[in-house]
């Protein structure tokens, strides 16, 4: 199963990076590493106003989980986590982006959203693990095709897309 990109932060270091792969329409993007992790906090800390006298300093501090014992934040300890967390999360992540400029409709950008993960979701076993963005670059002609979603649009996609994620893995093979 591949995850989701959500993080700008996991889209600005992808887009930071060389393309892996080019095709007429999309650029691929890789990255060896994990996502971002978001930083949550619990909705009452997020919307409370700081309370007269209070270090302001310390609202802008993440609240990280806390174990059975008291961490020590000052020494820069880590609370353990228990045994019992399961690791068994994607192994790769996509993010897709596809620009108004190219694709103008959203009924378009949301169909080759689709095409690109469906794409990845087939080539999933060739690919390396990491960060992976598919990226639209050009828009498809609209006098070839004129519909929004048409059938044609949707078998040129990909098709493209799985020559370019053919060539990615194929390239993981050869790094390998």
């Amino acid at each position: 199963m591949i995850g989701r990109l959500l993080q700008a932060a996991d889209f600005q270091r992808l887009l930071a990076t060389p393309p892996r792969g080019r095709s007429a329409h999309f650029l691929l993007h890789h990255l060896v590493a994990e996502p971002t992790r978001p930083v949550w906090r619990p909705r009452a800390a997020r919307l409370a106003a700081p309370a007269e006298g209070s270090d302001a300093q310390t609202l802008g501090e993440p609240d990280l989980p806390q174990s059975g014992a008291e961490s020590n934040l000052s020494t820069g300890v880590e609370p353990k986590l228990s045994a019992s967390v399961d690791n068994s999360g994607p192994e790769r992540w996509l993010g897709c982006v596809v620009p108004k400029r190219h694709a103008r409709r959203a009924v378009t950008r949301s169909m080759l959203k689709r095409q690109m993960r469906a794409a990845a979701q087939r080539h999933e076993a060739g690919l390396a693990q990491g960060l992976w963005l598919v990226r639209l670059r050009q828009g498809f002609p609209v006098a070839q095709y004129p519909s929004a979603d048409s059938q044609a649009l949707r078998d040129a996609a990909r098709a493209e897309l799985d020559r370019l994620f053919g060539q990615a893995a194929a390239g993981k093979a050869r790094m390998s």
